[in-house]
């Protein structure tokens, strides 16, 4: 069904380098907040290194953590990693306004990254049982929502140009061996900013908005 979106505008805040938990909580008030004419707003950031565990992650997934602190959240799916050089994009919609289910919001976000990665010449692909995007088998875009008042919160984390390493103390989204990949490894010339506002176009494209804005002012 196309989305309700019509010619509204998207919001997009670019968040630079941020802690994550602060984000996080940040994301929570706005989402319980917000009443039902309240715009809905993208916010784009990087973290410093942490490791998040989403409701449903199991401690055996998490193999050495070491100095990276572990944070418990209230997104869906396992463990994952954040660090600089990957593009954490947070998906504040309402969804119930949109007219999407879930699945299909998850579907959309996965286009929207399909598209940002061929504009590269990167060939990508979905999962149908295991969401996010991948690179000849290996996962270069990871994906998790939280739904709450009929408004989604987190979103996606896109690897661009960073230290890989950490995921090798993860058995990333719960799946022990699954190999990781990032932008920089399937493309030249990978400019942050670029991917940042290419993702925003691709973005305002698959969830049938007409233009976008960029949001000022803080997240508190």
């Amino acid at each position: 069904m196309p989305g309700a979106a019509g010619l509204q505008q998207l919001g997009f805040r670019e968040l630079g380098s941020q802690p994550y938990e602060p984000v996080w909580r940040a994301m929570q008030r706005f989402t319980d907040g917000r009443g039902p004419d309240v715009p809905d707003e993208v916010w784009l950031v990087q973290h410093p290194a942490v490791f998040t565990q989403g409701q449903a992650g199991k401690a055996e997934h998490l193999l050495l953590p070491g100095d990276i602190p572990v944070v418990q959240v209230d997104r869906g799916g396992q463990v994952t990693y954040h660090g600089p050089g990957q593009l954490v994009v947070y998906l504040l919609l309402d969804v119930k306004r949109l007219g999407f289910g879930v699945r299909e919001l998850v579907s959309r976000m996965e286009l929207t990254l399909i598209a940002l990665l061929a504009s590269y010449g990167i060939t990508a692909a979905a999962k149908a049982d295991a969401p996010g995007v991948y690179v000849d088998g290996a996962k270069i875009a990871s994906l998790g929502l939280r739904i709450r008042r009929g408004c989604s919160f987190h979103g996606l984390a896109l690897n661009v140009d960073m230290d890989m390493q950490p995921f090798n103390r993860i058995n990333p989204c719960g799946y022990a061996g699954l190999a990781m990949t990032q932008m920089c490894d399937h493309a030249s010339q990978i400019e942050f900013a670029e991917v940042s506002a290419r993702l925003r176009a691709q973005l305002v494209k698959h969830l049938d908005y007409a233009e976008q804005t960029t949001l000022t002012g803080g997240i508190d």
